[in-house]
């Protein structure tokens, strides 16, 4: 994702939950079983070779290290972190690193399986990865952080690199934590080795447009989805959960394009206006953290948002939001996930139910990682891009993408999330397929 409570923050590769785990399976399971449940689910639906899914319930490897780091006030403490590779078939592997108290194997190995049908339904020649360190980074100061990073980057050295795998920032990670791996590996290469991460600042290689790129694709998801509805923009309605980087760049590009914003939020509550929210004038979570309520004449709730007689209601803030207690008060017809997971499996049935067009995060919040893909073309070309050829090149390939997605839902009886899985396996069984088993 990769978003903290309410704020709406996201990874630049915005890994998903893609529905995150049902209330039925208990909080209990993991990712990786939500992840391999939701493989099975789609692979139901398509004629694969059995053999080709039972390889992709698997990661191809899971790099654990422990990496003592020198404390600021002398003593070493030590961590754990890892780096799950899941799949390789149609490219380098690619995808978000954490800095979280809750990290673990099984995580890392679900997200980076998420990554992969990210990636495949963009069309991107990547395959998915996850990486971590189980620890607090609000515990850490700047030089620390520092020095767990760059030890990190030695420990794993040996498995990423522009052509095997790719970082990117993502909870508890950000832009400079990417320029330290950068540095520490190129250090060790003797030479300057940009296209290792993606997620830098812009002045070591770093993309124009990468920070408003998720939010930006859920808006235009949004576009697309009213569209297919035959609802214009100048006359939708549109609510926004989580007022941080992806749900502040949602709502000022669609209000922008003419659609009606009016409400918005963040952990303290949400701003509401029926006439519309210039948004424009109301700081983001990175602008001025928690500052929607102060700047709100009427505040409703989180809750009460979700359940807004709204077209469309993007929740971007974190996942598991709408489950099977709330999803019978949501009246918006149409969801688009800014958050990743933002739905649950059992919810996800009832709206289902009820005709709701719930457009998954696995499409709709894919721009960070197209917008990290286009980084690491510029970085391997050593040509940089104009912001508008960055949200050209984006608008273009998000289309392509939801083309894809929208002819497959037509086609068969099917809601949207199972319609983007379809389209992001196929592709990698049809990889694998071509590319056989070897030896």
């Amino acid at each position: 994702m990769d978003a903290h409570v309410g704020d709406g923050r996201s990874s630049s590769d915005g890994d998903a939950t893609a529905g995150s785990t049902s209330e039925s399976t208990s909080a209990s399971e993991s990712a990786l079983e939500t992840a391999r449940r939701q493989l099975d689910r789609a692979a139901g639906y398509l004629e694969l070779d059995p053999n080709v899914v039972e390889r992709l319930h698997h990661p191809t490897k899971v790099e654990e290290v422990t990496i003592p780091v020198e404390r600021d006030d002398g003593t070493v403490e030590v961590f754990t972190g890892y780096r799950a590779q899941h799949d390789s078939v149609n490219g380098p592997y690619k995808g978000g690193l954490r800095y979280h108290p809750d990290v673990t194997r099984d995580e890392c190995v679900g997200l980076a399986m998420w990554m992969t049908w990210k990636c495949a339904v963009m069309g991107l020649p990547f395959g998915g990865a996850k990486g971590g360190i189980a620890v607090d980074p609000k515990q850490l100061s700047g030089d620390e952080k520092e020095r767990l990073t760059r030890r990190f980057t030695q420990e794993i050295r040996g498995i990423i690199g522009p052509t095997r795998d790719i970082p990117a920032p993502d909870m508890g990670t950000d832009a400079q934590t990417m320029a330290w791996l950068m540095d520490a590996y190129s250090m060790q290469e003797a030479e300057t080795i940009p296209g290792v991460v993606t997620g830098k600042p812009p002045i070591i290689g770093g993309s124009e447009g990468r920070e408003e790129a998720p939010g930006r694709s859920v808006a235009i998801v949004a576009r697309e989805a009213c569209a297919y509805d035959d609802r214009s923009l100048t006359e939708t309605t549109v609510a926004v959960q989580g007022y941080g980087s992806v749900g502040a760049n949602a709502a000022r590009q669609l209000d922008e394009w003419g659609a009606s914003v009016v409400a918005i939020s963040d952990v303290n509550g949400a701003m509401y206006d029926p006439d519309g929210i210039d948004v424009a004038s109301v700081p983001s979570h990175d602008e001025e953290p928690e500052a929607v309520t102060r700047y709100a004449d009427t505040v409703i709730s989180n809750d009460d948002l979700l359940e807004l007689d709204v077209d469309v209601l993007i929740p971007a803030a974190i996942g598991n939001v709408i489950t099977t207690e709330n999803a019978d008060e949501v009246r918006a017809p149409i969801i688009v996930e800014g958050a990743n997971g933002p739905v649950t499996s059992g919810a996800d049935e009832m709206l289902a139910e009820r005709d709701v067009a719930v457009i998954p995060d696995i499409l709709a919040n894919a721009g960070g990682v197209t917008v990290s893909y286009f980084e690491w073309l510029q970085d391997i070309n050593r040509r940089s891009w104009s912001l508008d050829r960055v949200n050209e090149e984006l608008e273009t390939e998000m289309l392509e993408a939801w083309r894809a997605v929208r002819d497959t839902f037509d086609e068969r009886d099917l809601t949207w999330r199972e319609a983007a899985y379809i389209v992001a396996l196929s592709r990698v069984a049809a990889a694998h397929e071509a590319r056989g088993l070897w030896p």
